[in-house]
């Protein structure tokens, strides 16, 4: 067993129940830890037989892209489709961060985390 993280991917995105939040965007981070079994590629040297941070990285940008209203929905998505793209992944977990977010005080960021094993 092994794990791959992918920590403080940066993205613009559109989420929030506001309509102002629809419009106007926010920053967002997405921290990535998945498990496997990793004993393979460790010995053959190849990407096809490992878990390719490339992929995990393209779906958070394509699921982030993809308006939600809650960061938990948001998530969801994000490690539904590591579990179904990336056969090798055991467990996922996704930290989903919003950046300075409009709740009338001065707070760094909110997370919301979920995990999925098989």
């Amino acid at each position: 067993m092994g794990s791959i993280k992918i920590k403080n991917i940066k993205v613009f995105a559109y989420h929030g129940c506001l309509d102002e939040e629809g419009k106007i965007g926010s920053d967002y981070r997405v921290d990535l830890k998945v498990k496997g079994d990793l004993s393979l590629s460790a010995k053959t040297d190849a990407l096809k037989d490992t878990i390719d941070y490339v992929h995990l990285n393209k779906i958070v940008k394509e699921e982030m892209a993809t308006r939600s209203k809650l960061l938990e929905t948001v998530a969801e998505r994000i490690i539904n489709r590591v579990m179904e793209e990336l056969l090798i992944v055991q467990k996922v977990t996704v930290d989903v961060s919003k950046i300075n977010p409009p709740i009338g005080g001065n707070v760094q960021m909110v997370t919301v985390r979920r995990s999925k094993s098989r």
